[in-house]
């Protein structure tokens, strides 16, 4: 696949041009080549760093988690115990996230159970109310 322009890359990996250009400036891609007009040219190892940046991103990495992980491909002295260890991390970052939104919808759910739900005015709708404080109701 060497030889892929910016708009086959994008194409061929699902994302768009001015991603891959983002990607360039922010180093998850070597600079291409250039043709004699200026258009990029890209080659076969851009694809595979495009797809394993959206795979990670997936997986709920962030940008500069997924630079510390390319750092570590590009360290010949790294081990997968570096890489389990980030993705053990990340794993505790989604469980706390977790908890969180539990929290948050059985508290919305308890105000969605109070709330009258019918016609009343605003004023006497306890979700409101509870948002502006004035509920007495706890979430």
């Amino acid at each position: 696949m060497a030889g892929m322009t910016i708009g086959k890359l994008a194409k061929s990996t699902g994302v768009g041009a001015e991603t891959i250009r983002y990607y360039e400036r922010s180093g998850f891609l070597p600079p291409p080549d250039r043709m004699p007009s200026g258009y990029r040219v890209y080659g076969g190892d851009a694809q595979k760093r495009v797809r394993f940046i959206k795979e990670a991103q997936a997986l709920g990495f962030t940008l500069n988690e997924i630079k510390e992980l390319f750092s570590l491909t590009d360290d010949p002295d790294a081990d997968c115990a570096s890489v389990n260890a980030r993705a053990r991390a990340k794993l505790a970052e989604i469980n706390e996230k977790l908890r969180k939104l539990k929290l948050m919808k059985k508290s919305l759910e308890r105000l969605s159970d109070y709330c009258p739900a019918d016609e009343h005015p605003l004023t006497e709708c306890s979700i409101i109310n509870y948002l502006y404080g004035k509920s007495g109701l706890s979430a």
